[in-house]
């Protein structure tokens, strides 16, 4: 899969799960801010990464993802790293 292949799911399924305008979901906006998150919705946007996605999501990978593209940055270097496993 391929870097913009894994970004449009990403944005897909965001704009889905969190009910929001996908042109709202620009690589410079805040994860957080543009998804409206609590902690309850992190386990949810955690469930949705898992189920989409080959790996596991540790809460504290979050700790240095502010905008979209730092998320489009972890998840695509996530894969990568599930890939070298196998």
């Amino acid at each position: 899969m391929q870097n913009e292949e894994i970004i449009e799911k990403i944005n897909s399924f965001l704009a889905e799960e969190f009910e929001i305008d996908a042109e709202k979901i620009t690589p410079e906006a805040n994860l957080k801010e543009t998804l409206e998150l609590d902690s309850l919705d992190y386990i949810d946007l955690v469930v949705v990464i898992e189920s989409n996605f080959p790996f596991k999501v540790k809460p504290e990978d979050f700790t240095g993802i502010v905008t979209f593209q730092d998320f489009y940055d972890y998840v695509i270097t996530s894969i990568n790293k599930t890939k070298e496993l196998v």
